[in-house]
């Protein structure tokens, strides 16, 4: 009996319950239903002002904006580099690409200093070919070196028109060396002396046989040493005179 009025019980209070609360949720959506309505909720009728950027893409167009990151194009001389190193890493066995291309850029840097001083060089030769020894003394000695290349080829050298010209710029001492270069020339052509320009005038004098010839060069050399050596202008009737001594000896050649 006891257990029928406790189950009894159980059940009455948990109907009892439910309702109560079946109850409230009804109430609460009825509070809520009669509290908003569609009137009551506002809305925004402000104009909105649409913006536009027509020229924003000239704007910016600037680098400085460019956020993209581009992969730098690797010149033409890195590309040989590269290809210096490759080879030289595969002909040496190296193993190591970093060590190539240090030891590449170290070959490379070596010889540009080695051309550098190749081309300085060859300038100061130029300089003291043109110059003579202008740059370290005295003007005059331009003409010696200017034309040793006469003395090189000697046999195909036209003094006779050589000396007209020095005649007509008043180059007197130029006159006289071509008269003794001449003079040379027609020796060696008659092979009376053997021609070298390592040779001195002492040299040649001794291969001259003939007496007559010898002292006639003797005096012509001694002409020569004196007036182009000398650094000195000549006078008209100087030059003259030494311009007839010089022709007299080639003519009997």
């Amino acid at each position: 009996m006891n257990k029928l009025f406790y189950i009894f019980l159980f059940f009455f209070c948990l109907n009892a319950f439910g309702q109560d609360s079946l109850s409230v949720n009804k109430t609460d959506t009825t509070v809520v239903a009669q509290k908003f309505s569609e009137k009551d909720i506002l809305i925004d009728t402000t104009k909105i002002k649409s913006l536009s950027f027509p020229d924003y893409k000239k704007k910016y167009n600037d680098p400085d904006f460019n956020y993209e990151t581009k992969v730098k194009e690797k010149s033409a001389w890195e590309r040989f580099k590269e290809w210096l190193a490759y080879w030289y890493n595969k002909i040496f066995s190296i193993g190591n690409e970093g060590a190539s291309k240090t030891a590449i850029e170290l070959i490379l840097k070596i010889l540009a200093v080695i051309i550098i001083l190749i081309v300085i060089y060859l300038i100061v030769k130029a300089i003291m070919n043109d110059e003579g020894r202008w740059v370290f003394g005295k003007p005059s000695d331009k003409k010696v070196i200017h034309y040793d290349e006469i003395e090189k080829n000697l046999h195909l050298v036209d003094f006779e028109k050589l000396i007209k010209e020095a005649v007509k710029t008043g180059e007197s001492r130029l006159v006289i060396r071509y008269y003794y270069l001449w003079l040379l020339k027609k020796l060696a052509a008659k092979e009376i002396i053997e021609w070298d320009t390592e040779k001195t005038n002492s040299d040649y004098l001794y291969e001259i046989k003939n007496e007559k010839l010898r002292n006639d060069f003797a005096y012509l050399s001694y002409l020569y040493n004196y007036i182009w050596y000398g650094e000195f202008e000549l006078e008209e009737e100087t030059l003259s005179k030494a311009i007839q001594s010089f022709e007299k000896t080639i003519k009997t050649l």
